[in-house]
């Protein structure tokens, strides 16, 4: 008895510091943590879209920070197009996730709000509040074609109603409604400017679907899509008004396989 009692007392005082390094190696964790660069959020985000959407020279953390914004057709590719200014960010922890806003001064009227985390047994849930932006259409060419031959500019307003994207077992579902407004869009391959403006809305649920219509304009353009967990299959049309068929000829041979005065379009 007498000598356990003295090994028992001889192990005491290694007790505290076995706390002090458990304490440390938290505390230092916790500080990775809070303090993370933001260079290791654009490092991310770079990686998980194969460098189609970076953030350059970003600053501050990973929770809060800011950087320039660069759209490319891919990591090395040749199309990259910058939008003005630099984008802010705000995150903060939330049940199984993340809650954040973003706010850039170019095409944002406040910030934009999203929630991020698990969505059950192995899925991911990207939810944005409903708010409206406006972006340069200008910036499409930055995603490789067919958008770098198109060269459009006019004026991209998307509004978004519970608008969610969900990813199970390799799919992606989609949920509420988007509706993009693309107002006066002209091309390089069209001397008429501008050729209209036109509306998509993305209505999603159990059969995702996609319409498009032309508001106004010489280019008419109308189709419907639906979407199948995997790709986006659509079939629409395009056709000038009369008097714009020489104006718009080459834009038609491009956007689908003629057929008349109309080009037919099929994607997916």
């Amino acid at each position: 008895m007498a000598l356990r009692t003295a090994a028992a007392v001889r192990r005491e005082p290694r007790a505290p510091w076995r706390w002090a390094v458990a304490g440390a190696l938290f505390g230092a964790l916790v500080a990775a943590v809070l303090w993370a660069p933001a260079r290791w959020l654009a490092q991310g985000l770079d990686s998980a879209t194969g460098g189609q959407l970076q953030l350059r020279n970003a600053r501050g953390t990973v929770w809060q920070g800011s950087a320039a914004v660069v759209l490319a057709s891919s990591a090395g590719g040749v199309d990259r197009i910058a939008l003005p200014g630099r984008m802010q960010w705000q995150l903060r922890p939330a049940w199984l996730g993340v809650r954040g806003q973003l706010e850039l001064g170019c095409c944002t009227q406040g910030p934009l709000g999203f929630a991020a985390g698990s969505a059950g047994s192995a899925g991911f849930r990207l939810a944005w509040d409903d708010g409206r932006s406006r972006w340069p259409a200008a910036m499409l060419a930055g995603l490789g074609a067919p958008w770098n031959t198109l060269r459009l500019d006019g004026a991209l307003d998307l509004r978004t109603e519970a608008f969610a994207l969900r990813w199970s077992q390799g799919r992606l579902a989609l949920d509420g409604r988007a509706v993009l407004d693309a107002t006066d869009l002209s091309s390089s391959l069209s001397t008429l400017r501008p050729m209209g403006s036109y509306r998509l809305v993305l209505d999603g649920g159990p059969a995702p679907s996609l319409l498009l219509t032309t508001t106004q304009g010489a280019l008419r353009l109308s189709g419907s899509g639906r979407w199948n967990g995997n790709t986006m299959r659509f079939g629409g049309e395009a056709s000038a008004a009369p008097g714009s068929e020489d104006a718009l000829a080459n834009l038609l041979n491009i956007m689908g396989r003629r057929e008349g005065a109309r080009s037919i379009i099929n994607l997916g």
